[in-house]
Protein backbone atom coordinates (compact mmCIF):
# COMPACT_ATOMS: atom_id res chain seq x y z
CA UNK A 1 0.00 0.00 0.00
CA UNK A 2 1.33 3.46 -1.18
CA UNK A 3 0.95 5.73 1.41
CA UNK A 4 0.15 9.73 0.83
CA UNK A 5 2.96 11.96 1.34
CA UNK A 6 1.05 13.25 4.13
CA UNK A 7 0.76 9.82 5.84
CA UNK A 8 3.95 9.01 5.21
CA UNK A 9 5.41 12.18 6.47
CA UNK A 10 3.64 11.47 9.43
CA UNK A 11 4.66 7.98 10.26
CA UNK A 12 8.36 9.17 10.01
CA UNK A 13 8.11 12.12 12.36
CA UNK A 14 5.95 10.08 14.67
CA UNK A 15 8.57 7.07 14.51
CA UNK A 16 11.51 9.68 15.18
CA UNK A 17 9.69 10.58 18.37
CA UNK A 18 8.68 7.60 19.56
CA UNK A 19 12.28 6.00 19.11
CA UNK A 20 13.81 8.90 20.97
CA UNK A 21 15.67 10.45 18.37
CA UNK A 22 13.64 13.72 18.12
CA UNK A 23 13.63 14.34 22.29
CA UNK A 24 10.61 15.25 24.29
CA UNK A 25 11.07 19.69 24.41
CA UNK A 26 12.46 19.57 20.93
CA UNK A 27 10.95 22.14 18.51
CA UNK A 28 10.25 21.20 15.34
CA UNK A 29 10.39 22.61 11.82
CA UNK A 30 7.86 25.64 11.39
CA UNK A 31 5.34 24.74 8.71
CA UNK A 32 6.79 26.92 6.11
CA UNK A 33 10.32 24.87 6.78
CA UNK A 34 8.73 21.51 6.69
CA UNK A 35 6.97 21.76 3.16
CA UNK A 36 10.16 22.91 1.80
CA UNK A 37 12.46 20.58 3.45
CA UNK A 38 10.21 17.74 2.11
CA UNK A 39 8.73 18.66 -0.62
CA UNK A 40 5.11 19.04 0.15
CA UNK A 41 2.76 21.86 0.23
CA UNK A 42 2.44 24.34 3.18
CA UNK A 43 -1.19 23.21 4.01
CA UNK A 44 -0.05 19.45 3.67
CA UNK A 45 2.82 20.62 6.41
CA UNK A 46 -0.27 21.57 8.60
CA UNK A 47 -2.16 18.63 8.19
CA UNK A 48 0.83 16.68 9.47
CA UNK A 49 1.35 18.87 12.86
CA UNK A 50 -2.52 18.45 13.10
CA UNK A 51 -2.47 14.12 13.06
CA UNK A 52 0.55 14.61 15.15
CA UNK A 53 -1.26 16.64 17.96
CA UNK A 54 -4.34 14.40 17.46
CA UNK A 55 -1.72 11.24 18.53
CA UNK A 56 -0.66 13.44 21.49
CA UNK A 57 2.82 12.77 19.98
CA UNK A 58 3.39 17.03 19.59
CA UNK A 59 2.16 20.13 20.98
CA UNK A 60 1.45 23.95 19.27
CA UNK A 61 2.26 26.73 21.38
CA UNK A 62 0.66 30.10 19.81
CA UNK A 63 3.33 32.43 18.47
CA UNK A 64 6.37 29.73 19.96
CA UNK A 65 6.20 27.04 17.75
CA UNK A 66 5.32 22.89 17.88
CA UNK A 67 7.64 20.81 20.23
CA UNK A 68 7.78 16.95 20.68
CA UNK A 69 5.52 16.30 23.98
CA UNK A 70 7.15 15.04 26.70
CA UNK A 71 5.32 11.96 27.38
CA UNK A 72 7.69 9.74 29.76
CA UNK A 73 7.36 6.21 29.25
CA UNK A 74 5.27 4.75 32.21
CA UNK A 75 8.30 2.17 32.85
CA UNK A 76 10.14 5.07 34.21
CA UNK A 77 6.80 4.78 37.45
CA UNK A 78 5.86 1.69 37.25
CA UNK A 79 6.96 -1.65 35.05
CA UNK A 80 4.16 -3.97 36.46
CA UNK A 81 1.86 -3.39 32.91
CA UNK A 82 2.62 -4.19 29.26
CA UNK A 83 0.80 -1.10 28.19
CA UNK A 84 2.73 0.83 30.32
CA UNK A 85 5.69 0.28 29.00
CA UNK A 86 5.10 1.98 25.84
CA UNK A 87 5.50 5.48 25.17
CA UNK A 88 2.75 5.48 22.58
CA UNK A 89 0.17 4.03 25.11
CA UNK A 90 -3.18 5.01 26.06
CA UNK A 91 -3.03 5.64 29.28
CA UNK A 92 -6.33 4.86 31.33
CA UNK A 93 -3.80 3.63 34.48
CA UNK A 94 -3.06 7.69 36.04
CA UNK A 95 -5.14 10.53 35.78
CA UNK A 96 -2.88 13.69 34.68
CA UNK A 97 -5.06 17.00 34.58
CA UNK A 98 -5.09 18.88 31.49
CA UNK A 99 -6.59 21.95 30.49
CA UNK A 100 -5.99 24.17 27.72
CA UNK A 101 -3.51 27.34 28.93
CA UNK A 102 -1.19 25.26 31.54
CA UNK A 103 1.77 26.40 29.94
CA UNK A 104 0.87 29.80 29.47
CA UNK A 105 0.04 30.10 33.11
CA UNK A 106 3.42 28.80 34.09
CA UNK A 107 5.02 31.26 31.71
CA UNK A 108 3.10 34.12 33.20
CA UNK A 109 4.09 32.48 36.86
CA UNK A 110 7.83 32.88 36.08
CA UNK A 111 7.80 36.11 34.66
CA UNK A 112 6.41 37.48 37.76
CA UNK A 113 8.63 35.78 39.59
CA UNK A 114 11.23 36.95 38.10
CA UNK A 115 10.09 40.10 38.07
CA UNK A 116 9.50 40.72 42.22
CA UNK A 117 11.18 42.18 44.69
CA UNK A 118 12.61 39.31 46.15
CA UNK A 119 13.62 36.81 44.06
CA UNK A 120 17.01 35.75 45.97
CA UNK A 121 14.61 34.58 49.27
CA UNK A 122 13.39 31.64 46.73
CA UNK A 123 16.86 30.38 46.75
CA UNK A 124 17.11 30.03 50.38
CA UNK A 125 16.01 26.94 52.41
CA UNK A 126 12.47 27.22 53.71
CA UNK A 127 12.21 26.06 57.26
CA UNK A 128 10.47 22.80 57.77
CA UNK A 129 6.92 22.59 56.97
CA UNK A 130 7.06 26.14 54.66
CA UNK A 131 7.46 29.67 55.23
CA UNK A 132 4.47 31.03 57.67
CA UNK A 133 3.07 33.81 55.22
CA UNK A 134 2.38 30.19 52.53
CA UNK A 135 0.70 27.81 55.05
CA UNK A 136 -1.53 31.18 56.21
CA UNK A 137 -2.84 31.21 51.92
CA UNK A 138 -3.07 27.76 52.26
CA UNK A 139 -5.11 27.43 55.65
CA UNK A 140 -7.24 30.47 54.22
CA UNK A 141 -8.21 28.35 51.04
CA UNK A 142 -8.96 25.34 53.00
CA UNK A 143 -11.26 27.06 54.78
CA UNK A 144 -13.07 29.13 52.00
CA UNK A 145 -13.11 26.10 49.79
CA UNK A 146 -12.93 23.28 51.82
CA UNK A 147 -14.53 24.25 55.14
CA UNK A 148 -11.04 22.96 56.98
CA UNK A 149 -10.45 25.96 59.35
CA UNK A 150 -6.74 25.68 61.30
CA UNK A 151 -4.62 27.54 62.06
CA UNK A 152 -1.29 28.05 60.10
CA UNK A 153 0.74 26.62 62.87
CA UNK A 154 -1.26 23.61 62.24
CA UNK A 155 -0.87 23.73 58.57
CA UNK A 156 2.34 21.80 56.99
CA UNK A 157 3.48 22.14 53.21
CA UNK A 158 4.77 18.55 51.79
CA UNK A 159 5.82 17.49 48.46
CA UNK A 160 2.29 16.05 47.18
CA UNK A 161 -0.24 14.37 49.20
CA UNK A 162 1.45 11.24 48.97
CA UNK A 163 4.82 12.96 51.12
CA UNK A 164 2.07 13.74 53.38
CA UNK A 165 0.62 10.38 54.11
CA UNK A 166 4.55 9.00 54.45
CA UNK A 167 5.07 11.92 56.55
CA UNK A 168 1.99 11.63 59.28
CA UNK A 169 2.25 8.34 59.11
CA UNK A 170 6.36 7.72 59.96
CA UNK A 171 5.70 10.55 62.51
CA UNK A 172 2.59 9.30 64.58
CA UNK A 173 2.71 5.75 64.07
CA UNK A 174 4.85 2.89 65.17
CA UNK A 175 5.89 -0.34 63.07
CA UNK A 176 3.63 -3.30 63.15
CA UNK A 177 0.47 -0.64 64.17
CA UNK A 178 -2.85 -1.54 62.88
CA UNK A 179 -4.36 0.72 60.43
CA UNK A 180 -8.21 -0.27 59.34
CA UNK A 181 -8.52 0.21 55.98
CA UNK A 182 -11.47 0.13 53.33
CA UNK A 183 -10.92 -3.75 51.36
CA UNK A 184 -10.50 -1.57 48.43
CA UNK A 185 -8.11 1.38 48.76
CA UNK A 186 -5.92 3.59 47.58
CA UNK A 187 -2.89 2.13 46.15
CA UNK A 188 -0.18 4.51 47.07
CA UNK A 189 -1.13 3.84 50.98
CA UNK A 190 -0.69 0.62 50.34
CA UNK A 191 2.76 1.10 49.29
CA UNK A 192 3.94 3.19 52.24
CA UNK A 193 2.49 0.72 54.95
CA UNK A 194 4.44 -1.76 53.50
CA UNK A 195 7.91 -0.39 53.81
CA UNK A 196 6.70 1.42 57.39
CA UNK A 197 5.56 -2.12 58.00
CA UNK A 198 2.09 -1.32 59.19
CA UNK A 199 -0.29 -4.00 59.44
CA UNK A 200 -3.75 -3.01 57.41
CA UNK A 201 -6.90 -4.60 58.41
CA UNK A 202 -9.13 -4.53 55.37
CA UNK A 203 -13.19 -3.26 56.50
CA UNK A 204 -15.79 -4.48 53.93
CA UNK A 205 -16.69 -1.79 51.15
CA UNK A 206 -20.63 -1.39 50.70
CA UNK A 207 -22.73 0.27 48.22
CA UNK A 208 -22.21 3.78 49.48
CA UNK A 209 -19.11 3.45 52.01
CA UNK A 210 -17.34 1.59 54.32
CA UNK A 211 -19.37 -0.84 56.65
CA UNK A 212 -19.31 0.85 59.79
CA UNK A 213 -20.77 -1.88 62.02
CA UNK A 214 -17.72 -3.84 60.75
CA UNK A 215 -15.60 -1.09 61.25
CA UNK A 216 -16.76 -0.92 64.95
CA UNK A 217 -16.72 -4.38 65.68
CA UNK A 218 -13.23 -4.73 64.14
CA UNK A 219 -11.83 -1.45 66.67
CA UNK A 220 -13.56 -3.72 69.48
CA UNK A 221 -11.37 -6.84 68.78
CA UNK A 222 -8.15 -5.59 68.73
CA UNK A 223 -6.20 -2.39 69.18
CA UNK A 224 -6.67 -0.17 65.96
CA UNK A 225 -4.09 2.91 65.89
CA UNK A 226 -5.67 4.62 63.17
CA UNK A 227 -8.51 4.50 60.33
CA UNK A 228 -7.44 5.70 56.71
CA UNK A 229 -10.44 7.25 54.87
CA UNK A 230 -11.22 8.97 52.05
CA UNK A 231 -14.79 10.20 52.79
CA UNK A 232 -15.53 12.83 49.68
CA UNK A 233 -14.88 10.95 46.36
CA UNK A 234 -13.16 7.26 47.67
CA UNK A 235 -10.74 5.67 45.03
CA UNK A 236 -11.52 3.82 43.64
CA UNK A 237 -15.23 3.47 43.91
CA UNK A 238 -16.10 6.85 44.23
CA UNK A 239 -18.22 7.36 47.15
CA UNK A 240 -19.23 10.47 48.86
CA UNK A 241 -20.37 9.25 52.66
CA UNK A 242 -22.95 11.47 53.62
CA UNK A 243 -23.29 13.58 57.01
CA UNK A 244 -24.47 10.45 59.30
CA UNK A 245 -21.90 8.25 57.73
CA UNK A 246 -19.13 10.69 58.94
CA UNK A 247 -20.63 11.37 62.05
CA UNK A 248 -20.99 7.67 62.63
CA UNK A 249 -17.10 7.21 61.72
CA UNK A 250 -15.80 10.28 64.00
CA UNK A 251 -17.86 8.60 66.68
CA UNK A 252 -16.34 4.89 66.12
CA UNK A 253 -12.75 6.95 66.18
CA UNK A 254 -13.36 8.45 69.48
CA UNK A 255 -14.74 5.58 71.04
CA UNK A 256 -11.63 3.67 70.58
CA UNK A 257 -9.39 6.53 70.65
CA UNK A 258 -8.10 5.92 66.83
CA UNK A 259 -6.54 8.56 64.44
CA UNK A 260 -8.19 9.65 61.49
CA UNK A 261 -6.27 9.90 58.20
CA UNK A 262 -8.42 11.39 55.67
CA UNK A 263 -7.32 11.34 52.41
CA UNK A 264 -8.66 14.71 50.32
CA UNK A 265 -7.03 14.31 46.85
CA UNK A 266 -10.08 14.20 45.03
CA UNK A 267 -12.19 15.96 46.99
CA UNK A 268 -12.13 19.55 45.05
CA UNK A 269 -14.62 17.43 42.57
CA UNK A 270 -17.28 17.30 45.16
CA UNK A 271 -17.93 20.61 46.23
CA UNK A 272 -21.51 20.12 47.87
CA UNK A 273 -19.93 16.90 50.11
CA UNK A 274 -20.66 17.42 53.98
CA UNK A 275 -18.35 18.77 56.03
CA UNK A 276 -14.65 17.24 56.13
CA UNK A 277 -13.58 14.61 59.26
CA UNK A 278 -11.35 17.33 60.15
CA UNK A 279 -13.90 20.16 60.32
CA UNK A 280 -15.95 17.22 62.33
CA UNK A 281 -12.94 15.91 64.69
CA UNK A 282 -10.16 18.49 64.83
CA UNK A 283 -8.92 16.82 67.53
CA UNK A 284 -7.05 13.88 65.53
CA UNK A 285 -7.64 13.91 62.50
CA UNK A 286 -4.91 14.09 59.76
CA UNK A 287 -6.22 15.98 56.42
CA UNK A 288 -4.02 15.35 53.53
CA UNK A 289 -4.72 16.94 49.63
CA UNK A 290 -2.41 18.52 47.34
CA UNK A 291 -2.84 20.41 44.48
CA UNK A 292 -1.47 17.05 42.10
CA UNK A 293 -5.15 16.51 40.71
CA UNK A 294 -6.41 19.74 40.44
CA UNK A 295 -3.84 22.32 38.97
CA UNK A 296 -1.24 19.64 37.59
CA UNK A 297 0.81 16.19 38.43
CA UNK A 298 4.12 17.73 38.14
CA UNK A 299 3.21 20.46 40.25
CA UNK A 300 4.66 18.25 43.32
CA UNK A 301 3.12 20.58 46.27
CA UNK A 302 0.68 19.20 49.15
CA UNK A 303 -0.32 19.94 52.37
CA UNK A 304 -0.76 18.57 55.85
CA UNK A 305 -3.50 19.40 58.30
CA UNK A 306 -2.83 18.21 62.10
CA UNK A 307 -3.94 18.19 65.54
CA UNK A 308 -2.06 21.17 67.75
CA UNK A 309 -1.05 18.20 69.71
CA UNK A 310 0.94 16.71 66.73
CA UNK A 311 2.32 19.61 64.88
CA UNK A 312 5.63 19.17 66.54
CA UNK A 313 5.82 15.19 65.73
CA UNK A 314 5.61 16.47 62.12
CA UNK A 315 7.26 18.98 62.35
CA UNK A 316 10.28 17.01 63.36
CA UNK A 317 9.70 14.08 61.08
CA UNK A 318 9.73 16.76 58.36
CA UNK A 319 13.34 18.05 59.34
CA UNK A 320 14.49 14.14 59.36
CA UNK A 321 13.23 14.02 56.07
CA UNK A 322 13.63 16.36 52.85
CA UNK A 323 13.39 19.28 55.35
CA UNK A 324 11.40 21.69 53.14
CA UNK A 325 10.11 22.26 49.51
CA UNK A 326 12.21 24.26 47.12
CA UNK A 327 11.22 27.94 47.55
CA UNK A 328 10.06 28.37 44.20
CA UNK A 329 7.80 25.73 43.65
CA UNK A 330 5.89 26.84 47.01
CA UNK A 331 6.28 30.30 45.68
CA UNK A 332 4.38 29.24 42.76
CA UNK A 333 2.44 27.15 44.39
CA UNK A 334 0.67 29.79 47.33
CA UNK A 335 0.61 32.89 44.35
CA UNK A 336 -2.13 30.72 42.05
CA UNK A 337 -3.69 29.75 45.21
CA UNK A 338 -4.27 33.31 46.23
CA UNK A 339 -5.03 34.64 42.94
CA UNK A 340 -7.82 32.13 42.62
CA UNK A 341 -6.08 30.66 39.83
CA UNK A 342 -6.70 26.89 41.68
CA UNK A 343 -10.07 27.68 42.68
CA UNK A 344 -10.81 28.43 38.82
CA UNK A 345 -9.07 25.74 37.92
CA UNK A 346 -10.92 23.18 39.83
CA UNK A 347 -14.55 24.84 38.40
CA UNK A 348 -12.86 23.69 34.98
CA UNK A 349 -12.03 20.68 36.32
CA UNK A 350 -15.53 19.59 37.76
CA UNK A 351 -17.28 20.64 34.34
CA UNK A 352 -14.42 18.45 32.52
CA UNK A 353 -15.00 15.63 34.81
CA UNK A 354 -19.01 15.10 34.30
CA UNK A 355 -18.59 15.69 30.69
CA UNK A 356 -16.02 12.84 31.02
CA UNK A 357 -18.82 10.58 33.38
CA UNK A 358 -21.44 11.13 30.95
CA UNK A 359 -18.95 9.74 28.03
CA UNK A 360 -17.88 6.48 30.37
CA UNK A 361 -21.62 6.10 30.92
CA UNK A 362 -22.41 6.14 27.21
CA UNK A 363 -19.89 3.77 25.95
CA UNK A 364 -20.42 1.41 28.93
CA UNK A 365 -24.36 1.83 28.86
CA UNK A 366 -25.66 -1.75 29.69
CA UNK A 367 -22.35 -2.64 31.60
CA UNK A 368 -21.78 -2.46 35.44
CA UNK A 369 -19.64 0.16 36.77
CA UNK A 370 -18.99 2.10 39.66
CA UNK A 371 -18.40 5.63 40.14
CA UNK A 372 -19.38 8.91 40.77
CA UNK A 373 -20.77 11.41 38.55
CA UNK A 374 -18.72 13.78 39.06
CA UNK A 375 -15.01 11.56 39.41
CA UNK A 376 -12.12 11.31 37.36
CA UNK A 377 -12.17 7.89 37.03
CA UNK A 378 -14.42 4.63 37.18
CA UNK A 379 -14.38 0.98 38.96
CA UNK A 380 -15.51 -1.52 36.11
CA UNK A 381 -16.04 -4.84 37.55
CA UNK A 382 -16.01 -7.98 35.27
CA UNK A 383 -18.09 -10.73 33.91
CA UNK A 384 -18.04 -13.66 36.21
CA UNK A 385 -16.30 -15.89 33.42
CA UNK A 386 -13.46 -13.19 32.81
CA UNK A 387 -10.35 -12.24 34.36
CA UNK A 388 -8.45 -8.97 35.20
CA UNK A 389 -5.34 -9.60 33.84
CA UNK A 390 -6.08 -11.48 30.91
CA UNK A 391 -8.53 -8.06 30.07
CA UNK A 392 -5.47 -6.31 31.26
CA UNK A 393 -3.07 -8.05 28.83
CA UNK A 394 -5.49 -7.86 25.91
CA UNK A 395 -6.08 -4.18 25.92
CA UNK A 396 -2.18 -3.78 26.39
CA UNK A 397 -1.79 -5.83 23.22
CA UNK A 398 -4.27 -2.77 21.54
CA UNK A 399 -2.13 -0.18 23.49
CA UNK A 400 -4.39 0.38 26.46
CA UNK A 401 -3.03 0.89 29.73
CA UNK A 402 -5.32 0.15 32.80
CA UNK A 403 -5.21 -0.51 36.47
CA UNK A 404 -5.84 -3.70 37.64
CA UNK A 405 -8.45 -4.35 40.86
CA UNK A 406 -4.87 -6.02 42.51
CA UNK A 407 -3.47 -2.87 43.15
CA UNK A 408 -6.34 -1.71 45.33
CA UNK A 409 -7.37 -4.62 47.53
CA UNK A 410 -5.95 -5.01 50.67
CA UNK A 411 -7.76 -8.37 51.24
CA UNK A 412 -6.44 -12.30 49.80
CA UNK A 413 -9.76 -12.12 47.80
CA UNK A 414 -9.64 -9.57 45.02
CA UNK A 415 -12.25 -9.29 42.84
CA UNK A 416 -12.01 -8.83 38.61
CA UNK A 417 -12.54 -5.48 37.98
CA UNK A 418 -10.41 -2.48 36.43
CA UNK A 419 -10.38 0.74 37.44
CA UNK A 420 -9.91 3.66 34.54
CA UNK A 421 -8.74 6.65 34.71
CA UNK A 422 -10.41 9.52 32.26
CA UNK A 423 -8.61 12.69 32.59
CA UNK A 424 -5.90 11.73 30.66
CA UNK A 425 -6.77 10.92 27.28
CA UNK A 426 -7.88 13.81 24.78
CA UNK A 427 -11.54 14.05 25.09
CA UNK A 428 -12.42 13.94 21.62
CA UNK A 429 -10.80 10.07 21.88
CA UNK A 430 -12.43 9.63 24.75
CA UNK A 431 -15.74 7.96 23.82
CA UNK A 432 -13.68 5.46 20.85
CA UNK A 433 -10.77 4.16 23.74
CA UNK A 434 -13.78 3.07 26.13
CA UNK A 435 -15.58 1.62 23.34
CA UNK A 436 -12.06 -0.47 22.45
CA UNK A 437 -12.33 -1.17 26.12
CA UNK A 438 -15.91 -2.27 26.11
CA UNK A 439 -15.47 -4.10 22.64
CA UNK A 440 -12.02 -6.39 24.46
CA UNK A 441 -13.99 -7.44 27.12
CA UNK A 442 -17.39 -8.59 25.25
CA UNK A 443 -15.10 -10.48 22.65
CA UNK A 444 -13.09 -11.81 24.69
CA UNK A 445 -10.89 -14.25 23.60
CA UNK A 446 -11.01 -12.44 20.31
Amino acid sequence: MILSPVAALTETLAAEIRSGKLAPGAALPTHRQLAARHGVAIASASKVYARLKSMGLVIGETGRGTFVRDRPQQREWDSGDEARLSASAIDLSFNHPTLPGQAGMLRAMLRELAASGDLAALMHQQPPGGRMHERRIVAAYLAKQRGVKAEAERVFLVNGAQQGLDIATRALLEPHDDVAVDALTYPGFRMLADIQRLTLRPVACLDDGPDLQALDALCRRQRIRAIYTMPTLHNPLGWVLTLSQRRQLVEIARRHDCLLIEDAAYAYLAPKAPPALAALAPERTIHVSSLSKSLASGLRFGYVVVPEQYAGKIKAAIRASYWSLPGVMTAMATRWIECGAVARQETLLRREARARQAIAREAFEGMQLVAHPGSMFLWLPLPDDLRMDAIATALAQRGIAVSKAEAYAATRHVPHALRLGLSSVPVAQLRSVLLQVRETIERYPI
